[in-house]
């Protein structure tokens, strides 16, 4: 009999290749996975929520996995890191509810893209933001004004990489938020999944908004020409985190989603 557990894990992005399991190259799950045998050398492999790229970092990285025996959630916590490296922590653990899959059962999910500003790059934050560099200041407005048309169901085939594997390029996009932080900005980005470096390409345009280089209004015809080649340049992946994600509510893990369930995660 095993026994599954839900973790929070938090990861800083740059010493992974991403959270999924590579070969030869550090992961965020093969690290956890490696941990977990240390004191349960049978236990299987660790499944995320999300399959964060190479460089993204995580904050509420969900993940199931499953104990030979019975274990108090803080000891577990406590024993897991004491195998992993200061770079990837679980924050938190609670028992799960038998069938409960956090990629198969999420509902939505929160990233955070944070952009750095002004005439130089904060040496105590340019790991987790992208500075941008430019004379002038980034016009967050602009930005804003070009998010209504990305809202709703649509088809991001224009803000997805040639590499995703998704098998829809239909995606729900609840919303964008764009808010001025102290030396610099954050875009707050909530939907029900998102498709391979699609967060990382809207940063990227919307940030090509605000330095002037398209029009606010240009973005719908961008998103209707289902052309990558029309979108702005994929930013890069240090400015990004998986900040949060909600699951169906009937397994009772974590608040529900504020969106409902209507529209669930796409394949």
């Amino acid at each position: 009999m095993s026994h599954p557990y839900f973790l929070t894990v938090a990861y800083a992005g740059a010493g992974f290749h991403g959270w999924q399991i590579q070969t030869s190259l550090r992961s965020g799950q093969g690290d956890l996975w490696k941990a977990l045998r240390a004191f349960d050398p049978e236990a299987p492999m660790p499944q995320g929520t999300g399959r964060t790229d190479a460089g993204v970092h995580a904050r509420a990285q969900g993940v199931l996995i499953h104990t030979a025996r019975s274990w108090d959630p803080y000891r577990l916590l406590a024993a897991l890191n004491a195998h992993l490296a200061a770079d990837l922590r679980v924050m938190a653990v609670r028992p799960a509810p038998e069938g409960f899959f956090p990629r198969q059962h999420a509902v939505a999910k929160r990233y955070v893209y944070r952009l750095g500003l002004g005439p130089a790059a904060d040496p105590l934050q340019a790991p987790y933001r992208w500075h941008v560099h430019q004379a002038q200041p980034l016009e967050l407005a602009a930005m804003a004004a070009a998010v209504p048309p990305l809202l709703g169901t649509h088809d991001f085939s224009a803000f997805r990489c040639a590499e995703c594997a998704a098998q829809t390029p239909v995606r729900t996009l609840h919303g964008i938020g764009i808010t001025p932080v102290e030396g610099g900005a954050e875009l707050v980005f909530e939907g029900s999944s998102f498709l391979m470096h699609q967060v990382r390409i809207m940063a990227g345009t919307l940030v090509e908004v605000g330095r002037g280089r398209r029009l606010p209004d240009s973005l719908a015809q961008v998103l209707q020409s289902l052309d990558r080649r029309r979108a702005g340049l994929t930013a890069p992946p240090e400015g990004l985190c998986l900040e949060k994600a909600w699951y169906e509510a009937r397994w009772g893990m974590g608040e529900p989603s504020p969106w409902g369930e209507s529209h669930r995660r796409q394949g």
